[in-house]
């Protein structure tokens, strides 16, 4: 037999054998490699997850975020010499704690002047836009001719007319100098950044969100376009500031816009707090329980914008809209009058905003004093 015959011999014998492995061997060599890619895969993952899961993590505030930012350290590694930046600090995220190696360890955080609550912002819808300045179509005429009508008689015709009403952007913005050692400080320059130059920005905001006479560079407030209050002919015996809400929240129903919300006075709202019954019990809660801060069903809101002894009610969700043309924005330069001489920097915080009070109808305002005698009489 030759050579050739015997190798064909033998690989055909390898193949027999091969061909005649167990299938369950088959199988298991099929699962080691589908184990060993899953494997892989789990290493990969792993590789993603942050090490600090389970760690504390405080929440980033504008000033802290303004200053992790990568441009600002870079800026303060450099003393900014010669420079200015600026960071929008509009989106607030979580992240570690503290001002990392920009800080030195034993220097405490700064301790602010109080701060009152801003809240007027929150009711309001925000719409971000990029122009300076917005428009919003406004109906100023329903003629409703709608009628029942006989086979074959025309139909009678309804007219509706719109308005196109702009709302102007206005800015909000301050400044002010600090040392240049508040650049090795950060504790200090977040503190700066969160209790006093965006808090500033703020309260304007707040203030003007309500009051804004519309006027100049001021917004037109809510309370400045509101619908006065108006008893009508609902008369209450002896009544109460509970009574002129429920009375104003009546206005807004009969208006056809329902009210989503009351703002007042902090002072206000305590003494309706305190209002008792004859027989010495608090009408309002329990002074040992958390009271929320809601009246007939609605929720409300203690601002300090709001003079004392007055009262607005309105739909905040669908009769107002603030628009954001640039969200709160803080700079920093050395490159400021006589900084350079003065071992000084400039900080400038500023926003753009707009607001239209789209139904004036859908706010009721008015001061407690006048509306109760408006609902004795």
């Amino acid at each position: 037999m030759e050579i050739k015959d015997l190798l064909q011999r033998h690989t055909d014998a390898v193949e027999v054998q091969i061909n005649a492995l167990d299938e369950n061997v088959k199988k298991a060599l099929e699962e080691a490699g589908f184990v060993k890619s899953v494997m892989n895969e789990l290493e990969q993952k792993f590789a993603r997850i942050p090490t600090d899961i389970g760690q504390h993590r405080d929440p980033v505030t504008p000033g802290q975020q303004f200053i992790d930012a990568a441009e600002v350290k870079s800026f303060l590694e450099n003393a900014g010499a010669g420079r200015r930046i600026g960071i929008d600090v509009k989106a607030i995220t979580s992240g570690t704690t503290s001002g990392g190696p920009l800080a030195p360890a034993q220097r405490d955080n700064v301790v602010s002047m109080p701060l009152r609550p801003l809240l007027i912002r929150d009711l309001l819808p925000v719409i971000p836009v990029s122009s300076g300045s917005v428009e919003y179509p406004r109906q100023t005429t329903r003629t409703n001719n709608a009628a029942t009508v006989a086979e074959g008689a025309l139909k009678p015709e309804s007219n509706y007319a719109f308005d196109l009403v702009p709302v102007p952007i206005r800015t909000v913005a301050h400044w002010t100098l600090a040392s240049r050692q508040i650049l090795d400080d950060a504790p200090q320059l977040r503190a700066t950044i969160d209790n006093e130059l965006l808090f500033g920005l703020g309260i304007v905001e707040d203030n003007q969100l309500l009051n804004g006479a519309g006027t100049g560079t001021d917004l037109s407030g809510i309370y400045t376009n509101a619908t006065g209050f108006a008893a009508g002919s609902l008369v209450v015996a002896a009544p109460t500031k509970l009574d002129v809400i429920a009375a104003a929240i009546l206005q807004n129903a009969l208006a056809n816009i329902p009210a989503t919300g009351i703002v007042m006075h902090p002072s206000d709202w305590v003494g309706m707090q305190m209002i008792k019954d004859a027989a010495g019990g608090y009408i309002i809660g329990n002074p040992q329980e958390t009271l929320q801060p809601r009246l007939w069903g609605l929720p409300v809101v203690a601002s300090q914008a709001m003079a004392p002894g007055t009262f607005l009610v309105g739909d905040f969700r669908g009769s107002a809209t603030l628009y954001d043309r640039m969200a709160a924005r803080v700079e920093i330069s050395t490159e400021d009058s006589d900084n350079f001489r003065r071992n000084m920097v400039t900080l400038l915080a500023e926003e753009r905003v707009g607001l239209a009070v789209k139904q004036p109808t859908g706010f009721t305002k008015g001061t407690f004093a006048a509306a109760i005698t408006d609902l004795s009489s």
